[in-house]
């Protein structure tokens, strides 16, 4: 069986008949790198250059002749290769669902229902025929259920001006708060491209325009791109438009001259895999930050999975891009409903990645006066807590990570790194399919997050790539750049000085960090 590749029966969907044998699908096979990936560390680390995207496809990327024998088995079982990359180390084949499921002996494949919707349900392993037994690492997309969750909240009040005419509460745009959190000046994102993971929703160019417009900032330029036949499909504010508007506006905001990036794919564990292997590799774009607002509690990946995408971020992270990633809006619990366990958001919770959680802002003349845990205690929070996949790295061992708060939990990397404003009480005012509506949740964090890397790499005029053991060295610790949060709670986890697992490190102070870096 494929290490990693076992999916445990979902207990709470009940199978609805066997899929149809002829229907056509598409899955990536994720090969073995050609070199180990323990090579990448000087990359990571800053002890090398960071690897171009072409330097990394010759070095780390897949073997041409480990391609050939996939499309070679592929042919033998009548089935067709839609693409291969050795860059992003993946084969994509099509075919009928039979001869796919009989090519990697699938276990178990049955329909079900979700939230009406009927989807693929695997359970059980994959099996590889020796020859690729050693090749392929990873298949992904049998299963095609909702693998993430957007990580946003509408205010529910949701208009921006009954939010301002009904609370003491004030609501921001996001230059507001990119000036409370005293982002560098002199900056606006040019010769910067920010990429975004979306797993559905779309954007219509008229709010963007007239959203900028109402800022006086010019619309920022916005591609989007397709993964796996995701595309931009707006359809209404409820849905995951509000997420797709939410990162766009803020990013674009905050660093209006920088290039967007919209990777657009299916919410499926290939689809989202995919399109960050796409973002990470794109060399015609060159992304420098990427921002992702989805995410789901470790629990809910397969070891398979954990380790392609985590494999995704390194590779980022050698190339000197920097991953910005939602800790989640359910607090230490990470699901809704919960289960009664504490559960880490990924994919923040990979060690390669920026961990971003939230907080509650209250201000007066242009300066913070409050910042705390969010937590409205209805079930929305911050997102935060120990990881039980991945160890604590390195940089982070002198924060003093606690156990996890489940029974008998370990100590592994802490979840968030950085937080924000996220709740939507004080939250973001944005223009989502043509209203205009006051947003938050976590989501909100990751871009502002990226919109501020954009900036600072710019001013420095490099990339500052694989941020998390720069944030954590004494040099930055002791230069002002964190306001510590010490005050609230996320469920299982509380605030105080220092490190912890609701808001990390604090919020950011955006010109003492640049001039901490």
């Amino acid at each position: 069986m494929l290490p990693g590749s076992h999916k445990a029966a979902p207990a709470n969907l009940q199978p609805t008949g066997a899929p149809d044998p002829n229907e056509r699908i598409q899955i990536t096979l994720r090969l073995r790198p050609r070199r180990s990936l323990a090579g990448l560390n000087k990359h990571v680390t800053g002890a090398a250059k960071p690897l171009t995207r072409e330097a990394f496809r010759d070095t780390f990327g897949a073997r041409p002749e480990d391609v050939e024998k996939v499309e070679q088995y592929a042919h033998e079982h009548g089935l067709d290769v839609v693409e291969s990359s050795l860059a992003r180390r993946s084969v994509v084949l099509s075919g009928p669902l039979g001869a796919l499921t009989e090519a990697f002996k699938v276990e178990n494949l049955r329909t079900a229902t979700q939230q009406g919707k009927e989807y693929r349900v695997r359970s059980g392993g994959i099996s590889l025929p020796s020859d690729l037994a050693d090749i392929v690492e990873g298949v992904h997309g049998f299963d095609n259920r909702p693998q993430a969750r957007p990580h946003f909240q509408l205010r529910p009040d949701k208009g921006i001006a009954s939010a301002r005419a009904n609370s003491a509460l004030k609501t921001y745009t996001p230059p507001e708060l990119g000036k409370l959190y005293n982002f560098p000046a002199g900056a606006d994102g040019s010769g910067q491209c920010i990429a975004i993971i979306e797993l559905g929703g779309g954007y219509r160019r008229p709010d963007l325009q007239q959203y900028f417009k109402a800022l006086g900032i010019p619309t920022p330029k916005v591609t989007a791109v397709s993964v796996d036949g995701g595309h931009n499909s707006p359809s209404t504010a409820d849905s995951a438009d509000g997420e797709v508007l939410l990162d766009i506006e803020v990013a674009g905001a905050l660093a209006p001259k920088a290039r967007i990036a919209v990777y657009f794919a299916p919410n499926t564990d290939q689809g989202f895999l995919d399109a960050i292997t796409m973002a990470v590799q794109d060399n015609l774009r060159k992304p420098s930050v990427i921002s992702i607002s989805w995410g789901s509690p470790e629990s809910n990946w397969t070891a398979q999975s954990l380790k392609s995408y985590n494999e995704a971020f390194q590779a980022a992270s050698a190339m000197g891009v920097t991953i910005c990633a939602a800790a989640g809006d359910h607090g230490s619990d990470d699901m809704d409903p919960p289960d009664g366990k504490a559960h880490a958001d990924f994919p923040a919770s990979s060690p390669f990645v920026l961990g971003c959680g939230g907080t509650h802002v209250e201000s007066s003349a242009g300066a913070i006066t409050k910042e705390v845990v969010w937590n409205t205690r209805d079930g929305w929070a911050g997102g935060g807590g120990i990881s039980e996949v991945f160890p604590v790295p390195a940089w982070q061992k002198g924060a003093k990570i606690p156990k996890s708060a489940n029974p008998a939990g370990k100590v592994g990397r802490g979840v968030p790194d950085v937080a924000g404003d996220a709740d939507p009480n004080t939250g973001y005012e944005v223009r989502v399919d043509g209203q205009n509506f006051v947003s938050g949740g976590t989501s909100a964090v990751a871009p502002l997050m990226a919109a501020l890397i954009a900036l600072i790499n710019q001013k420095k005029k490099k990339p500052v790539g694989y941020i998390n053991p720069t944030l954590y060295s004494k040099a930055v610790l002791g230069s002002g750049a964190f306001r510590d949060i010490t005050e609230g709670d996320n469920g299982a986890y509380q605030a105080g000085p220092g490190w912890d697992a609701c808001t990390g490190l604090g919020s950011i102070d955006g010109t003492k960090l640049l001039k901490a870096l």
